[in-house]
């Protein structure tokens, strides 16, 4: 079974003044690069240093005891960032009765959803939280005291998500909208279609994002061609910026109709997050986003997990490898370009400085078992996570078989296991 826990600083490792391991001192030997060159990677102050052919590279000047990580046997990418995640029910489906919103709860279910996210690669999370009904704010510290107890090991963003905007219910939300960017919630969302007046939700959450310079993301299915065309004309040019998600309805519409509007959401700049893992509770329908046509079109498209383990999908991965996995598969897309959906793409939704994989560049990296990106999709369940220039998560997988050392021996397989199974 895989193991996957973030690791506590060691006493092996070189410390800072403050006693935690110093990120400047990190080398990653023997990696393979998607070019297929071989490269050893040194790691310094959050950042990459110098990337140079295996066996070139020192720890660096007064590093002598710097950690090595043997990467032999590895791909190393840009780690992967969740930009629709859901902290406040995850890990709930299992529980009797209603959800449970006492403060104590959440900060549990949000951090350790965190953790297994990390597990998997993604370094950055977005988490949309409701706010106001019986949640009130209290959904959204105890998500903000997971943050906080996160730091050093995954960034955790908050996207507040008002009920109600419109009418004389809507003031209420407006309200507490405000009060949860006042709290620390850094984005503006919710879900227009579930108000009686979902146009004016719309210019409700536009106003107080432009009000705060916040980002807004929001829910909807997209259905409805004509309210998703009046949101592109709202959205346009709105900075820092404007996503929707997870719009599976535009896969309903006709090809020319879902190709008009995904010519208006790319002029508009409006991002679009699908969630090809299965639905959110912010969404009426299940399906996955047009991802092909919305990016022929110039709209950037990044992939998410959405409900993980909770009412909405039980059985919610919340890897975003394997969205990568399903872009890739019942998508059509290339490898590489399902790969950037999770990473570049996801990133760039987030508002995260790009990475790659050369020096400058922030220190936030993936390393999966394999040689091969389309390999890395398929089976990559060992994993080795490296956030702000440290190794934060580690995922082992052993394979074993019975009496299988003669048929490997014979055939010249690689073998895995260290012991045989009687």
């Amino acid at each position: 079974m895989p193991d996957s826990q973030p690791q506590p600083p060691s006493s092996s490792n070189p410390s800072g003044p403050s006693g935690q391991p110093d990120p400047a001192a990190l080398l990653l030997c023997g990696a393979r690069l998607t070019d297929g060159r071989t490269v050893d990677v040194r790691l310094g102050g959050g950042r990459i240093e110098a990337v140079g052919t295996a066996g070139s590279l020192t720890p660096g000047p007064g590093r002598k005891g710097a950690a090595r990580v043997d990467l032999g046997g590895y791909l190393l990418l840009a780690a992967p960032a969740e930009p629709h995640a859901h902290s406040d029910t995850a890990l709930s489906a299992e529980q009797p009765g209603p959800v449970s919103y006492a403060p104590e709860d959440v900060q549990r279910r949000a951090t350790e959803a965190a953790l297994l996210q990390l597990g998997h690669g993604a370094t950055a999370v977005r988490a949309h939280v409701r706010v106001g009904d019986v949640q009130g704010l209290g959904a959204l510290g105890a998500v903000l005291q997971a943050r906080r107890s996160l730091r050093g090991l995954a960034e955790l963003t908050t996207v507040a998500m008002p009920r109600l905007l419109t009418g004389v219910a809507g003031a209420e939300g407006l309200a507490i909208l405000r009060d949860a960017l006042k709290m620390g919630a850094s984005v503006v969302g919710g879900c227009p279609d579930l108000d009686p007046d979902p146009t004016g939700y719309v210019e409700a959450v536009l106003e107080v994002a432009s009000e705060h310079g916040c980002p807004v993301d929001l829910h909807s299915d997209a259905a409805d061609p004509a309210r998703l065309s009046r949101l592109a004309a709202m959205a346009g040019g709105l900075r820092p910026g404007v996503t929707i998600g997870p719009c599976a309805g535009l896969a309903r519409l006709n090809t020319e109709a879902a190709s008009r509007l995904a010519d208006q959401l790319a002029a508009a700049g409006v991002a679009v997050v699908c969630l090809p893992q299965g639905g959110c509770g912010g969404a009426d329908r299940r399906g996955t986003a047009p991802v092909r046509l919305l990016r022929a079109a110039g709209v950037r498209v990044a992939a998410g997990s959405g409900a993980l383990r909770d009412v909405s999908n039980p059985v919610g991965r919340g890897d975003p490898l394997e969205a990568a996995y399903l872009l890739a598969s019942a998508h059509g897309l290339r490898p590489e370009d399902a790969y950037d959906a999770v990473s570049a793409s996801a990133r760039a939704v987030l508002g995260l400085p790009e990475v790659r994989v050369e020096a400058g560049f922030p220190a936030e990296l993936l390393a999966v078992r394999g040689d091969r990106l389309s390999g890395a999709l398929s089976l990559a369940y060992s994993r080795i996570v490296v956030h702000r220039g440290r190794v934060v998560a580690r995922t082992s997988a052993v394979r074993e078989y019975c009496n299988s050392s003669a048929a490997a021996a014979e055939l010249g397989l690689p073998r895995q296991g260290r012991t045989e199974l009687s």
